[in-house]
């Protein structure tokens, strides 16, 4: 098995910011010259996410509203009361959404649908910069 690989850096406000990061991740596919495999699409950090989406602005809005629904922003949470913190509910969505995917690659090309994109989600609080790590395995 050969694994290629690349990074993509990222500055972002926080605060629920979701980001198409969808053509950074086919510019390393497409450099690695992987025919058929898989992309391995990893964010570093305990209060950021990758996942799939339809991304447009309805669902942007509605994932972000599921998300406060779910984990509000100003909860009562034990990380904050405990550490002093104001991003618990950061870290909570993060956990429930998950750090990657892996994504086939067939034909040299990521597989995916036609209105699917791949996102990276910061939840965090405060600007942050993010790094992406994609591995490309054949």
């Amino acid at each position: 098995m050969a694994v290629h690989g690349g990074m993509l850096r990222l500055q972002t406000p926080g605060n629920g910011e979701i980001v198409d990061i969808t053509a950074g991740v086919a510019s390393v596919v497409r450099t690695s010259e992987v025919d058929r495999g898989v992309a391995s699409v990893f964010a570093t950090g305990s209060t950021v996410g990758v996942t799939t989406m339809e991304y447009e602005p309805g669902g942007v809005r509605d994932l972000r509203a599921l998300l406060e629904r779910l984990i509000p922003t100003r909860g009562e949470y034990e990380h904050n009361r405990l550490n002093g913190d104001t991003n618990a509910h950061a870290h909570l969505r993060a956990a429930v959404i998950g750090p990657s995917e892996t994504i086939p690659v067939v034909d040299g090309s990521l597989v995916l649908g036609t209105w699917q994109q791949i996102v990276l989600v910061d939840f965090d609080d405060r600007p942050r910069r993010r790094v992406v790590t994609v591995q490309v395995l054949s």
